[in-house]
């Protein structure tokens, strides 16, 4: 059986393990390198043979993209499979990626699900599939919480909300007050989860974590669910998407009903340029007036 080598570039150390973690429990025999950022990549590139690269966009020294064009000039990578997987999902992205040649995209956050999906799609249209799947275990499907488990010991549903008395009433037991407030804070940014993204308030923020408060709805978030932390500044409105994922999980609330959560998010990214963002924004402190919609 000839063996499968797949490339990692991630300069999150956490990704890069859920990542791995993933490939190697469901394909046991696949061979696993990885790399902190698209330079350190360039030169596993250039000494080994890799049949798929998954690789992050930003990142510091050589980005994703500038990575992408490099292969796509080299006689011997110029059909490699080479997936994307980032935060940016915006059109002239999309298009800025293709152009350069990649094989498809895996939108952050994702689901480990959503990875194996990408990673056959991609194995399978250069042959490599067959090889992938000799002994791979039949249940893939149980990996979509795989963070989770590795930190509970299988037991994925300490997070999960109390099933409701027998008598309460299904509307009232699955929907927030309407009248509840929203918690006030230092700034409002858009959390982008697996299930969907939702409208959060921004209690406190470090270079290392948000400490955030959504609304709570049918789906709780997961404990080491990775997620998005998109934040606008600046009259231009830029946007920035910090990558991370939910450290702790806590009803806002003292009390069993809460309306609101709130979510220790901690930061992943090692890029200069992101750690700058974030300083700049702390340094403002009340000026919310920038990056609070209607201030």
């Amino acid at each position: 059986m000839s063996k499968v080598s797949v490339l990692v570039v991630d300069d999150a150390p956490f990704i890069r393990d859920l990542v791995k973690k993933c490939l190697r429990n469901a394909f046991p025999g696949v061979v696993i390198e990885d790399a902190v950022n698209g330079r350190k990549a360039q030169g596993l590139l250039m000494r080994e043979a890799f049949d798929l690269v998954l690789c992050d966009w930003e990142m510091p020294e050589m980005s994703g993209l500038e990575l992408l064009s490099w292969c796509r000039e080299q006689d011997n990578l110029k059909a490699m499979p080479f997936i994307m997987v980032t935060s940016r999902g915006d059109k002239e992205n999309v298009v800025q990626a293709i152009q350069a040649g990649v094989s498809d995209f895996i939108g952050k956050p994702f689901t480990n699900e959503q990875l194996l999906t990408k990673v056959k799609k991609a194995l399978s249209k250069v042959g490599k599939l067959d090889s992938l799947m000799t002994g791979a275990p039949a249940r893939t499907s149980a990996f979509a919480n795989d963070s989770l488990s590795a930190l509970t010991g299988g037991k994925t549903d300490v997070v999960r909300p109390a099933a409701a008395a027998p008598m309460a009433k299904p509307v009232q037991a699955q929907a927030p007050k309407p009248t509840a407030q929203a918690p006030g804070g230092r700034g409002q940014g858009q959390l982008r989860l697996s299930s969907g993204n939702q409208q959060c308030v921004i209690k406190a923020l470090s270079l290392k974590e948000a400490l955030l408060v959504i609304r709570r709805n049918e789906v709780l978030p997961q404990v080491l669910e990775g997620a998005v932390l998109d934040l606008e500044q600046g009259e231009n409105a830029e946007v920035a998407r910090l990558n991370g994922y939910l450290h702790a999980i806590v009803a806002y609330e003292p009390k069993p009903d809460s309306d609101w959560l709130q979510l220790t998010f901690r930061f992943v990214d090692q890029d200069a340029q992101k750690l700058d963002y974030l300083s700049r924004l702390i340094a403002r402190g009340t000026a919310q007036k920038h990056f609070i919609p209607g201030a």
